[in-house]
């Protein structure tokens, strides 16, 4: 099956399997920055944009994205490394397998109008798991990275 969307602002065609979800095409055309984490759709780490609204790729089958727009972390590298580098800053950066994820999610927080406040980055980051450093940290490293707004 052919599908054809925007991905990271290019025009791709790719030929897809039924029954592949989205997580899998990307990993499988090489974008190794969507992680693969539960297949459950409830640890965020393989979490993208699609049409500009965060979703967990691996429950979203790739025929879906047919006629629609896909970003991903290979397509915002100066904010990746921004939030990189403000997580290491605060120490919530280990092993940086959620950070993906989790840039994909603030990515979609700043397209929001208005600046964020405690709830609303509460909101966008609830579905970011991370394992290894809690999450005070993390909120920290948010706080800092959007200017200490919140």
């Amino acid at each position: 099956m052919k599908i054809t969307f925007a991905l990271n602002g290019r025009e791709t065609t790719w030929e897809i399997e039924p029954v592949e979800t989205l997580l899998e095409a990307l990993r499988r055309h090489g974008l190794t920055g969507v992680k693969q984490g539960c297949d459950t759709a409830s640890c965020g780490v393989c979490t993208v944009l699609l049409d500009g609204k965060p979703v967990p790729s691996c429950a979203v089958p790739a025929a879906r994205v047919d006629g629609h727009a896909v970003l991903t972390v290979e397509g915002v590298p100066e904010k990746a490394r921004a939030v990189g580098e403000a997580l290491a800053a605060e120490g919530a950066d280990q092993c940086g397998y959620c950070a993906p994820g989790l840039v994909m999610s603030l990515v979609a927080m700043e397209q929001e109008p208005g600046p964020p406040d405690e709830d609303k980055i509460a909101s966008y980051l609830a579905g970011n798991l991370c394992r290894c450093s809690g999450y005070a940290s993390q909120s920290r490293a948010i706080k800092k990275y959007l200017g200490g707004k919140p």
